[in-house]
């Protein structure tokens, strides 16, 4: 009885989510409205408030739903890449075609129409993928390799931006290269020797 009840919440959930997408897509987050949910859904109010709250918890719970997503597939690119620096780029060329193959929640998530937490939890997202790519890199914990991992993770959020707006596959194809280039040249310029100026 128990899964059985558990099955069905899931289906609920999945619902929502399905339909919040949709809505969201067609309307832009400000626009929707937790009606235009329910009636694409054909859940009730009640399910929605239940499972997410409201509007702005099925917003964040899609989200969290894409950079999962996102992020296991980064993790399977760079598992199965030999040495560091090459991990981390093949861990970014996942990031930049999952971009490209979700670009249309991902044009979503970045368009800063999302509710009032949403930049805050996006900005903390950030910082922990900051940490995750400087253990990633394995660099020494200096000011100015900590300042090559902000970068990199700078480039790479635009760059996710750059390949979701693109117009063809043979349009992101061009900027994923192109974008894989030159973090493969800054990650080549940490390798060398700096003087002081």
């Amino acid at each position: 009885m128990k899964s059985r009840r558990w099955s069905r919440s899931s289906g609920t959930r999945d619902a929502l989510l399905r339909a919040a997408r949709e809505v969201f897509l067609s309307r832009g987050y400000a626009e929707a409205t937790v009606a235009d949910i329910v009636e694409t859904s054909g859940i009730s109010v009640g399910s929605l408030y239940h499972h997410f709250g409201g509007k702005p918890g099925l917003f964040l719970a899609l989200w969290e739903q894409f950079m999962r997503g996102q992020e296991e597939r980064t993790s399977r690119a760079a598992k199965a890449t030999e040495g560091t620096k090459e991990r981390f780029l093949a861990g970014a060329r996942a990031y930049l075609e999952g971009s490209w193959e979700q670009r249309d929640v991902a044009r979503l998530f970045l368009e800063n129409d999302g509710p009032a937490e949403f930049s805050t939890l996006r900005r903390q997202r950030g910082w922990d993928w900051i940490g995750g790519n400087k253990r990633l890199l394995g660099l020494a914990d200096t000011r100015e390799t900590h300042v090559l991992v902000v970068l990199l993770t700078t480039v790479m959020g635009e760059a996710g931006r750059e390949v979701a707006a693109c117009e063809s596959d043979d349009d992101a194809q061009v900027t994923i290269d192109a974008v894989i280039r030159v973090v493969r040249r800054m990650l080549s310029e940490a390798d060398r020797p700096h003087t002081g100026s």
